[in-house]
């Protein structure tokens, strides 16, 4: 089997090998970076953090990786994937054992910086592959399974996390996660092939800061760039203090937050794969729209709760990652479309990197909209849901015009 693109409507073995092995490193990655905002609760008082030092801490990893996926764009077409992706999870390891044994505010900043500046590139390695590999009206159900990374981290990942830092203690969560991390690395390196189609169509002689500037100039490419920082930043400035503001706000206590995490994450690890499905086969756009309208909504009622039961939260947090998650297949799929093949690497790259930034803007942000007060509860949460609502609507002008250039090219 080469590398080339394949046709087929059914995925080969060796692709439903890919598809797994992307969804367990995106697993690790995502839990990685989930797991701070969700020990909000435990990190502010056992570090003795204000909301703007963990604003910063969470910020760091995004900021360090949107560098580094800035820097990457002038190479990530010139080389193997396969090494990439390889180079990229190693180095992310590698920040996963200085967060486990970080004990103080400077050594965590500077862990989360080596995680961001490996881990935040790691991902666009992935969707590139998955570009090179499977079809256009194949990527929805692809990235469909992908994204059950995201929901298994909320299954699985997140309340293993906050069971371990309750029961034991936060670093335990690295260290746990790390050795997960370690045996996906040696499947990659062993089982995975090279992906080196994309070297026979670059330019030859393409300096990296020319193939870098190329991309800056191609309007359409910024068009699902700017698309793509907007749902970060909507998503990310609301997830920040979600535990927090769920356990001092709502009522929920420290030992229902797996349970809240874990029931949401079911929900979207058996849907992940029919919304990719849906978006395949009606439109990436209307899918799209119908998960922003299922958000924004959720995202008005929560922001401006008091004490709530505990199912009627659980039932919003399963609407909310149902529409989030539908929100980031169908535009992940259609998106994908969208670079050329010489500059798909590239295209990941940078707009991993401006994700990245914007995620570290919206952590930061986020700690500067929401203060908590004496009593522990979290204030300025109204003005935030209507900043992350009036960014939802946004981006579905932004996926309806890309939705119509990406027509066109096809």
């Amino acid at each position: 089997m080469t590398d080339s693109s394949i046709q087929n409507t059914r995925f080969t073995g060796y692709q439903t090998l890919l598809t797994s092995l992307f969804v367990f490193i995106l697993f690790t990655i995502v839990v990685d970076y989930m797991t701070l905002p969700a020990l909000s609760a435990i990190l502010l008082p056992d570090l003795k953090l204000t909301t703007e030092q963990f604003g910063l801490i969470v910020s760091a990893y995004a900021f360090s990786a949107g560098i580094s996926g800035l820097l990457a764009t002038g190479f990530a077409d010139k080389y193997d994937r396969k090494r990439l992706l390889l180079v990229y999870y190693g180095g992310f390891l590698a920040g996963m054992v200085l967060c486990a044994t970080a004990d103080s505010l400077i050594a965590l900043v500077v862990a989360r910086v080596i995680s961001g500046l490996f881990g935040g590139v790691v991902a666009s390695v992935c969707f590139a592959v998955i570009s090179d590999l499977f079809a256009v009206d194949l990527r929805g159900r692809v990235i469909g399974f992908v994204q059950m990374a995201f929901a298994g981290g909320q299954v699985a990942g997140l309340p293993l996390a906050l069971y371990l830092a309750a029961r034991a203690e936060w670093h335990s969560v690295y260290w746990a996660f790390f050795g997960m991390g370690s045996i996906i690395f040696t499947v990659v390196l062993f089982k995975m092939k090279p992906v080196v189609a994309h070297l026979a169509v670059q330019h030859k002689g393409d300096i990296p800061l020319r193939h870098s500037l190329r991309l800056f100039g191609r309007r359409d490419y910024w068009a699902v760039f700017l698309n793509n920082i907007l749902i970060v930043l909507g998503d990310v400035m609301f997830m920040t203090f979600g535990s927090a503001y769920s356990t001092n706000n709502l009522g929920v206590s420290l030992e229902d937050l797996p349970l809240i995490f874990g029931i949401g994450g079911i929900t979207t690890l058996v849907l992940g794969p029919v919304i990719g499905h849906l978006s395949d086969r009606y439109g990436k756009f209307r899918v799209f729209a119908a998960g922003t309208i299922l958000a924004a909504s959720i995202a008005a009622v929560y922001s401006r709760s008091g004490i709530t039961p505990l199912w009627l939260v659980v039932a919003w947090h399963v609407i909310l990652f149902t529409g989030i998650n539908a929100r980031m297949i169908s535009s992940t799929a259609l998106t994908t479309a969208m670079p050329d093949q010489r500059d798909r690497g590239a295209f990941m790259a940078l707009d991993a990197s401006l994700q990245q930034v914007a995620g570290g803007v919206a952590a930061a942000a986020a700690g500067l909209l929401v203060r908590q007060s004496a009593d522990g509860m979290m204030l300025g949460y109204p003005s935030l849901g209507a900043v992350v609502i009036a960014v939802m609507l946004i981006t579905m002008g932004l996926m309806q015009l890309i939705n119509g250039i990406i027509a066109r090219k096809r």
